[in-house]
């Protein structure tokens, strides 16, 4: 899976005035994992990323911590690439989603209409290749993705499915296309054979640092989950992000999991992320000043 856009930003945000950013954390550093079998398959394994999902990351757009990924375009946070839709699953969920929007969800709706007044798909996706393969994605128009709002739009800036979805009372997930969603988590499967010849589906579930972006991902200007500066949230990873998970590997699964998370927790986690614990040290550097 190729990264395309998150834009899980709230709607009513407006763009901020931009704190210069602290130095992200190297892509190489020690994790803690746990492997578990799914209480709901015993032919499905799951090794998670203990480091990650008891980070505390968070996403920061629209704020003055997210300096966008392409230079000189902070406020389009992680969205100016536009996203490649997975498969045909994905495309009919975005064109159920784009039934849903309004003028005021949707700053640049108008792009995606016909002289008849008609959104057309044609003028909201756009065809081109991922892994030399056809592939679609979200159009890009002005140097983003279609979907995001830009500055100066009444209903705020920040993507307009997401923003629906809040207005709707919908879970965001269930409207944007599947990278979208998932960013930063990564999660990859795999058949193995175990020794007994039996084979399994075993899901990791990690972070998606730049790797995760392709070979294009050292030149992003700038990436939340290894900036200090986005491990400021009030939770961890693993509850924050928990409709997401649960969408990923199913709620028995996510039970497990969550139990697994509570424990470490509880017993101190040896690994940190480094971005996490240099988010702490500055905090704890603040109030004592």
């Amino acid at each position: 899976m190729t990264a395309g856009a998150s834009a899980s930003a709230p709607t009513g945000l407006r763009p901020a005035t931009k704190i210069d950013p602290s130095p992200e954390v190297g892509l190489d550093f020690p994790r803690e994992w746990i492997e578990f079998n799914d209480p709901a398959n015993d032919e499905h394994t799951i090794a998670a990323d203990l480091t990650w999902l008891l980070s505390r990351w968070t996403c920061v757009f629209g704020t003055p911590a997210c300096q966008g990924i392409i230079e000189g375009r902070p406020d389009d946070g992680c969205c100016s690439h536009g996203a490649f839709l997975c498969d045909d699953d994905d495309r009919k969920k975005l064109a159920k989603a784009v039934k849903k929007l309004t003028p005021q969800d949707w700053q640049l709706m108008g792009e995606a209409t016909d002289a008849e007044g008609k959104v057309r798909k044609k003028l909201y996706l756009e065809e081109d290749e991922l892994d030399d393969e056809p592939a679609l994605r979200t159009r890009r128009y002005e140097g983003a993705c279609i979907f995001l709002n830009r500055p100066g739009f009444e209903g705020g800036i920040g993507c307009a499915l997401h923003s629906m979805a809040l207005r709707t009372g919908l879970e965001p997930l269930t409207v944007k296309p599947e990278v979208c969603w998932q960013l930063p988590i990564r999660r990859t499967q795999d058949w193995v054979d175990r020794p007994d010849g039996v084979q399994i589906l075993r899901t990791t579930l990690t972070e998606y640092d730049r790797r995760g972006w392709g070979p294009g991902g050292e030149d992003l200007n700038w990436y939340c989950s290894g900036s200090p500066d986005a491990h400021v949230g009030s939770r961890p990873v693993w509850q924050s992000y928990a409709p997401e998970l649960i969408e990923l590997i199913g709620k028995p699964a996510y039970d497990e999991l969550a139990r697994h998370c509570k424990r470490r927790e509880g017993l101190g986690l040896i690994a940190v992320h480094p971005a996490t614990r240099a988010a702490q040290e500055h905090e704890a550097n603040e109030r004592s000043a």
